[in-house]
């Protein structure tokens, strides 16, 4: 029978062929997985079929002290609770140890956004006419902002997925989903410009460069090099906020939900499988409206305490 890392292998093989999950959560998953495993050859467990409820509740009691966050505890469970039922699935284990455990209540974080006129600040503050690099960011930007891109989204789109006629990009999103999203008038505006002007004093000779967006070595921008860009435009145009490449996909959904826009629609366009997901975004909508009463309306500054019993 193999051990608990051979299983763990197997099982990112399945998930990536038969389910097709995205590189990145394999990632994910696999670290987790294999901090699991390791947690139990230390504590002579080698079988899958040998864990149990109570050592599973045991690792999870645990992993507070080992410095991971709430949402990371969750998303622990979350894994384990997949790869056992997988296990199960295949009959490699007679019954899922993990079936019984106690779900929990994430307690719901609301994303963070940047206001319109804070988006606007940072957008306008960097000029396009500054070749090769301004209307490489600028375009970028515009792109997060306007069509609510994931940045992996963004560092992967080819020049060939910009439907110019229509307005539309097609995106290849988490599991290899492909989507359309809109690209605005003013998105495309910089698109245009930096693929006419910037993009090709990008190019060098003998890189090859099938991706829309270019390093200074004509090569694939990493995630990590976009959000530094991010951090440096944001600084220069004085936004006090952190902002990382996920606020502007935030700030595109929310300021649709303020503008009226469907949540259906949003949906779509953020590519989320569950509508849940984007329920989110009506909370940060609430949260706005409840700031504005207690702002603007007389009997809305001053709240009673509540009841004493």
């Amino acid at each position: 029978m193999p051990g608990i890392s051979s299983l763990v292998e197997q099982f990112l093989l399945y998930a990536a062929a038969e389910r097709g999950l995205s590189s990145n959560y394999r990632i994910s998953v696999r670290q987790s997985l294999s901090r699991f495993a390791t947690w139990c050859a230390g504590r002579g467990v080698e079988q899958a079929a040998d864990v149990t409820r109570l050592l599973l509740l045991d690792y999870l009691s645990g992993l507070p002290a080992e410095g991971l966050s709430a949402s990371s505890c969750r998303i622990a469970k979350v894994h384990l609770r997949i790869f056992f039922r997988y296990l199960t699935s295949r009959r490699l284990i007679p019954e899922n140890p993990a079936a019984l455990l106690p779900a929990g209540r994430a307690a719901q974080s609301l994303p963070a956004t940047l206001g319109a006129e804070a988006v606007a600040q940072m957008l306008n503050s960097i000029d396009p006419a500054d070749l090769p690099y301004g209307a490489r960011d600028r375009a970028m930007l515009e792109m997060l902002y306007g069509s609510g891109l994931r940045v992996s989204e963004l560092v992967n789109l080819r020049a060939d997925r910009v439907d110019w006629d229509e307005g539309f990009l097609r995106v290849l999103g988490k599991g290899n989903k492909t989507r359309h999203v809109p690209l605005g008038d003013m998105a495309a505006e910089a698109l245009r410009l930096y693929m006419e002007k910037a993009r090709p004093m990008l190019l060098r000779e003998g890189v090859r460069a099938d991706v829309l967006f270019l390093s200074n070595r004509g090569s694939r921008l990493t995630r990590e090099r976009i959000r530094q860009i991010i951090r440096t435009r944001a600084a220069a145009a004085g936004i006090q906020e952190h902002v990382f490449p996920h606020i502007l996909r935030h700030s595109f959904a929310t300021h649709l939900l303020e503008n009226g826009a469907d949540l259906r629609v949003i949906q779509d366009m953020l590519g989320h499988a569950d509508l849940a997901t984007t329920q989110v975004y009506t909370h940060v909508e609430q949260r706005r409206l409840m700031e504005l009463h207690r702002h603007f309306h007389p009997r809305g500054v001053h709240r009673p305490e509540p009841p004493q019993d």
